[in-house]
């Protein structure tokens, strides 16, 4: 059983940081415990317990923005756990008490941030289903092919620039529809029902920025399919060898 928590404990490291997981391993880390370069196993820290504290913060928005009870306590519970994706790193480092725990916890919370306001919306219908659908199956395809990755590379696939830019355009845009404001005027362009804005329904403005955000969303999804088919094929072609 220990075998196996540990193997599984191992490829955890090798996908959140390969090359500090790497150099842990081998004995020939230099950077100061604590570091993003070599990480403790600390698990109570105060970067630790703020990003607790951004779990809780999105599953308490998301009781009351979809039960209506306060919707600017819920705003505003969104708003403290976004405010705490910056403050949790930062102390990380600055107090170099980088952990393991943190680096793991970090992205998984971002995302359940992230998801939380997508199923927020779309319970109150001020989000299509079909974006949230999008959405989360785009993040759980890519989740699963990176997993699939570590059989041929252990090194996960590098970030490319347009994946940050497609998590900037989501994030406004969600947040913007959270809020409501500005609503803008519909083009009536279409008559499909579930494109708001572009149909003769008013919509916020960050719905504009989610439509941006899919379109970005797709081409990140098809960079690294490409990457991660290159990969694959790369590793068998060096087996043949």
């Amino acid at each position: 059983m220990s075998s196996k928590k540990e193997k599984a404990t191992s490829t955890i490291k090798q996908m959140v940081a390969p090359d500090a997981a790497e150099s842990q391993r081998a004995g020939t880390t230099t950077a100061p415990v604590g570091t993003s370069d070599n990480p403790s196993h600390k698990v109570f820290t105060v970067a630790n317990a703020i990003t607790a504290c951004r779990f809780v913060l999105t599953i308490v928005f998301l009781v009351l923005f979809v039960s209506h009870e306060n919707r600017m306590v819920a705003l505003a519970c969104y708003a403290i756990a976004a405010l705490t994706d910056f403050l949790d790193g930062q102390i990380a480092r600055r107090t170099q008490t980088v952990s393991w725990l943190g680096k793991v916890m970090d992205p998984i919370m971002d995302r359940v941030l992230l998801f939380t306001g997508v199923l927020g919306l779309m319970v109150t219908g001020e989000l299509p289903i079909w974006v949230a659908v999008f959405v989360i199956g785009r993040d759980a395809y890519l989740g699963i092919g990176a997993l699939a990755l570590q059989r041929y590379r252990k090194r996960p696939v590098d970030v490319v620039y347009i994946g940050k830019v497609t998590t900037a355009l989501l994030m406004f845009g969600f947040v913007d529809l959270l809020l409501g404001v500005p609503q803008l005027r519909p083009l009536g362009l279409v008559g499909a029902s579930w494109l708001p804005f572009l149909n003769s329904e008013p919509a916020a403005l960050g719905i504009v920025f989610v439509y941006a955000g899919v379109v970005c969303s797709t081409i990140t999804a098809c960079i690294y399919t490409r990457e991660g088919l290159k990969i694959r094929r790369d590793a068998l072609e060096g087996q043949g060898r």
